[in-house]
């Protein structure tokens, strides 16, 4: 048997604990919130897709070949900047690359700085370092992008006749467009403030427990901890701002004029 320090679940004890879901279907139930369905299908999906995760990581450890880690890594980026676009309302030409572009650039950029210049990761590809903190980067970067990228698109569109006003009366698009701009970077680093505010506190972070349920010190999971969310909140920031900048070369052009028909609602 595997000498561990932490108790294995064993798929006995993971169907107990999926039983729990029986408490939010009943609710959905009993008071007819129509989510009883959402419920079980997103159960049966998260389960499926971490499943395989787990399989694929596992492989990958094994292996620890870095084209495959490298790969793995551009993978996640790539899904985590389709999904911050796909949580947008609305639409502009190339949104979805410069998702990519903005998120793959900030996360790997941090990460890179935080495993060599902060941790000394050995190699630098070890994915017991690379693929959790990379993936922890990605989860809040995109939440800041599509956060971001919504703000920026609603305040052209609701203020578009004052924007409109300042570009008539001889202002530059950027001096047009630097409220918007500076509204949709805040409400992209919201989350990550709010959630710094709160830590430890009110919450205990799950890198945070997950370390201390696998036997490790709670002063060093909190050091883990620390530097994640410094982490978190750099990449959030570069990601954010990268992005609105981008959204705002497309809605702006270099004639000064507001392109808001760029902007189409999401179908």
């Amino acid at each position: 048997m595997e000498n561990t320090s932490y108790i294995v679940i064993s798929n006995l004890q993971l169907g107990l604990a999926a039983l729990l879901l029986l408490v939010n279907i009943g609710l959905s139930v009993l008071l007819r919130l129509g989510m009883a369905k959402d419920l079980i299908v997103g159960a049966v999906r998260m389960t499926i897709q971490l499943i395989l995760v787990g399989l694929i990581l596992e492989w990958i450890f094994q292996t620890r070949d870095p084209l495959m880690i490298i790969l793995m890594a551009v993978i996640m980026a790539t899904l985590a900047g389709i999904a911050a676009v796909n949580r947008t309302s609305r639409r502009f030409p190339g949104i979805f690359w410069n998702s990519l572009v903005t998120i793959g650039a900030s996360a790997f950029l941090v990460t890179g700085a935080a495993i060599t210049g902060i941790l000394n990761v050995s190699p630098w590809y070890d994915p017991q370092y690379l693929i959790p903190l990379l993936g922890m980067v990605l989860g809040n970067a995109l939440t800041g992008i599509s956060l971001g990228l919504d703000r920026m698109m609603e305040g052209c569109t609701t203020n578009r006749n004052w924007i409109e006003t300042m570009l008539s009366h001889g202002a530059s698009r950027w001096e047009a467009a630097h409220e918007q701009i500076r509204e949709a970077l805040r409400t992209g680093m919201i989350p990550t403030v709010n959630a710094m505010m709160i830590m430890g506190i009110v919450s205990l972070p799950g890198m945070m427990t997950g370390q201390i349920l696998a036997g490790a010190n709670p002063m060093d999971a909190v050091r883990y901890q620390m530097v994640i969310m410094f982490m978190i909140a750099a990449c959030t920031a570069l990601a954010t701002l990268g992005v609105v900048l981008l959204a705002y070369r497309v809605l702006f052009s270099r004639d000064h004029r507001l392109m808001e028909s760029r902007i189409s609602e999401k179908k």
